[in-house]
């Protein structure tokens, strides 16, 4: 009788430890969606973007194929037709390019057009699994690859990205085109195997041992990835390309400082602004002039190193204790 008790307990506790594991898995790498009113809801709140302007926007919507064989959907955007300057802007985990609208003006004013990208499983893109970094790299290469064949290979490019799509641009900087020239990561994280014990164990108060052990082997299983193979930090330390890093003093589910972290590892050219009082992904929100400053700072910079090499790199010295703090 206590054996029967016992193995049925000993299976109740597996069934339980299964159970937890899938469902880790699964909102880490399926996690719903948003909806297009949900995200509008959240944009308009906090002023930075209308559903009203971008029912009224002037886009025209674009698909490439990743080089899974997946159906990869965006937005081209082109305020400066003829003009070679792009930036890609990628959005965050569950949401869609819509979030990516309230850059728009940002871009604009340095006469920047724009390609929005909704992530491989997100939006109209296809896909089961996120990866955080891991295959959708190669999606940004993809994007990347695309607008030099329509636009010509004398494109100046920038990347942007918010939150996963902050690690997204990050894990890019390993296999960077020559013709992006700058970076913007809002809110990324440093590293995925810590991303993921924070959000465990502080956030969820769970313990991150053994669960983060047993739905990494499931993601190497299923999704075909492991978090150790995710870490932005290592992408960057080799990475000469400048990068703008942002991040809210208040974030607690991407915390605040991972964005120092990769700011102390990149080396030179680099950037960083902490927007005080800002939660995840609302640094823009709370301060969109500051923001855009450092922004068109960044580009300037960028852009004027791309002319004039040498010149550039004195004045970024000159400018390091005042600008890159």
């Amino acid at each position: 009788m206590m054996y029967s008790i016992l193995i049925l307990v000993v299976l109740l506790l597996l069934l339980a430890v299964n159970g937890i594991t899938r469902f880790a898995f699964r909102q880490i790498t399926q996690m719903k969606l948003q909806t297009f009113e949900s995200i509008f809801d959240y944009l308009e709140g906090s002023g930075v973007f209308t559903r009203e302007r971008f029912n009224t926007l002037n886009k025209r919507e674009v698909t490439i194929t990743s080089k899974d064989g997946l159906k990869l959907s965006g937005y081209i955007v082109e305020p400066h037709p003829g003009v070679n300057k792009w930036v890609i802007i990628v959005h965050g985990y569950t949401v869609s390019l819509h979030v990516s609208t309230q850059y728009i003006d940002m871009f604009d004013q340095e006469g920047f057009n724009l390609l929005l990208v909704d992530q491989r499983r997100h939006g109209n893109s296809q896909g089961t699994y996120t990866t955080y970094g891991y295959y959708e790299k190669y999606d940004v290469q993809c994007w990347v690859n695309w607008l030099l064949e329509q636009y010509g290979d004398d494109c100046v490019i920038g990347l942007h990205g918010q939150s996963l799509g902050g690690g997204t641009v990050l894990e890019y900087l390993a296999i960077a085109d020559p013709h992006v020239k700058f970076v913007v990561a809002d809110c990324p994280y440093s590293d995925l195997t810590r991303l993921m014990r924070h959000q465990v164990s502080v956030l969820n108060k769970l313990p991150s041992f053994p669960l983060l052990r047993l739905v990494n082997r499931r993601m190497e299983r299923v999704a075909g990835f492991r978090m150790e193979q995710v870490s932005p930090l290592k992408a960057v330390e080799s990475s000469r390309i400048p990068v703008l890093f942002v991040h809210g003093t208040r974030d607690n589910y991407v915390p605040t400082y991972m964005s120092e972290e990769l700011y102390e590892r990149k080396p030179e050219p680099k950037r960083l602004l902490l927007v005080e009082g800002a939660v995840h992904a609302n640094a823009y929100g709370v301060n969109p002039a500051r923001y855009a400053e450092e922004v068109h700072a960044l580009i300037q910079d960028a852009l004027e190193e791309n002319v004039h090499p040498a010149a550039a790199s004195h004045v970024q010295e000159s400018r390091h204790s005042a600008a890159y703090s």
